[in-house]
């Protein structure tokens, strides 16, 4: 075997553990810094620190950990020891259980005076998953148990990393050493990007919610997602170790990646929607050429014709009097079709036929006869609208142009601006918001936004909003 398929142990190896005010990077701070590092199986540094996180620590946090304000008020800052704490991780893999959230609270530290940190990383949690995938548990007290570790200060930063250190050398004692090898290594590689992107992206990427861009040659847009955590989903697109044809030739395209994040995933999938409706990028499927969307509507002037009709033609119409969102008109005439069996519905008088007297249904017994006469006109149009009541798209449920309001980590609010089911843009700031009151052209309907923003409004029993309709403008 060469070196790939038999790779070695790494023979020194850091191990991590972080007390935190909170779990969000972009806000939250540390207050406790545990590191253990491990060379050739054995235990050669330990080293923890309080620090002074420069905010309140909540209770609840104080209680899990014993951390108090009162213990960290005297400790240093992380600047005052970020010389030393980057001393003690170089030249080694960063291991921790969960490891990303050690690694984002860190960096964040580091960047916040000005300097830049990265590293290997590995989790154990991951390690865990991959090692004993019958087990269903993998958070650090189930290993523990699992594996007859004990810790005598739990939730305390040396405490854990060294029952981390602890559970790595029991894996090197009771596993096969290629077996452990290849799935460190697996691990290990799985942050690995494509050779023509700089590979400091890695740690560039943030945590957080938001909407990515994948760009090839000239910039042209080849991918455009959305994600709760932009790191995490943009690096999966080249971990698979079975990728799909489409992801390896887009890995092979791609020369540049941009993302914007956003405050939650109500914001992330309007502004996806937005991108890729008007950049219509090379590999997205999905939400791509909007106006092929079609709905049903009743025909003017006809009691039962039924009519096919683009889905933004319902701009400026009461969405009420369209039935579905369909992506093609196959995919509408079939389920207008379903239904009209199922109801026993003309299809002659849907205007799905054309033929001379009766229907072909009729001749069978499975129209009641709208075709000829012996089914009133207005029973039969009665019939077709409860039978299509279900599909009925909802009504725009507020009085007119309002913000719906989303909170993302710390102090982070954004105003997504729709009216009428139209998505006109999102503001964080009062400034921002008072532009979207200037009057401004009808939007013309839109089936993602609609299909986007009736989840989110139906999916809340209390909807977050602020009318705009007093509002001044800027303009």
């Amino acid at each position: 075997m060469d070196a790939a398929e038999n790779p070695p142990l790494p023979r020194e190896l850091v191990f991590v553990d972080l007390e935190t005010t909170g779990g969000s990077a972009s806000f939250d701070r540390i207050t406790e810094i545990g590191i253990v590092r491990v060379v050739d199986g054995e235990t050669v540094e330990e080293w923890s620190t309080l620090i002074n996180p420069e905010r309140r620590i909540a209770a609840h946090i104080e209680a899990l950990t014993g951390i108090s304000n009162e213990m960290v008020a005297a400790a240093p800052r992380f600047g005052d020891v970020a010389a030393v704490v980057a001393e003690k991780l170089a030249g080694a893999p960063f291991v921790a259980h969960n490891a990303r959230f050690d690694y984002s609270f860190l960096r964040g530290e580091f960047r916040l005076i000005g300097r830049r940190f990265a590293a290997q990383v590995l989790c154990t949690v991951k390690l865990s998953r991959r090692l004993f995938p019958a087990e269903i548990r993998h958070n650090l007290d189930a290993v523990m148990q699992r594996h007859g570790l004990a810790c005598a200060a739990r939730h305390r930063a040396l405490g854990d990393a060294r029952v981390i250190a602890d559970f790595w050398l029991l894996l090197c004692r009771d596993l096969p050493q290629p077996v452990l090898a290849r799935s460190v290594a697996a691990l290990l590689g799985t942050n690995a990007l494509p050779a023509q992107l700089d590979p400091t992206l890695t740690d560039e990427l943030p945590e957080g919610p938001g909407v990515y861009r994948f760009l090839g040659e000239g910039d042209a847009p080849l991918y455009i997602g959305k994600s709760a955590s932009l790191r995490t989903r943009v690096l999966q697109h080249f971990a698979g170790e079975h990728g799909r044809a489409n992801e390896t030739k887009l890995a092979r395209q791609v020369r540049r990646i941009d993302w914007r994040e956003t405050a939650g995933e109500l914001g992330a999938s309007l502004l996806e929607a937005e991108w890729i409706r008007a950049q219509k990028p090379l590999y997205n499927r999905r939400l791509r050429g909007d106006a092929a969307s079609v709905t049903l509507a009743m025909a003017p002037g006809s009691p039962s014709r039924v009519e096919i009709v683009p889905a933004d033609a319902m701009s400026g119409r009461n969405p009420a009097q369209a039935f579905g969102l369909f992506r093609s008109r196959k995919d509408a005439l079939r389920a207008l079709e379903d239904i009209a069996r199922a109801q026993t519905l003309c299809l002659k008088a849907l205007g799905l036929e054309q033929s001379e007297g009766s229907c072909l249904a009729f001749q069978v017994g499975k129209c009641r006869g709208a075709c000829v006469g012996r089914e009133d006109a207005i029973m039969h149009r009665v019939r077709l609208e409860l039978a299509l009541s279900s599909l009925k798209l909802k009504c725009w449920p507020f009085p007119g142009r309002i913000a719906l309001r989303e909170r993302g980590a710390g102090d982070l609010v954004e105003y997504h601006v729709c009216e009428d089911w139209a998505y006109l843009g999102s503001a964080r700031s009062g400034e921002e918001l008072a532009e979207f009151a200037a009057p401004e052209a009808a939007r013309r309907f839109d089936a993602d936004v609609y299909r986007i923003l009736a989840r989110h409004v139906g999916g809340h029993a209390r909807v977050d909003w602020v009318d705009l309709r007093g509002l001044k403008s800027c303009a």
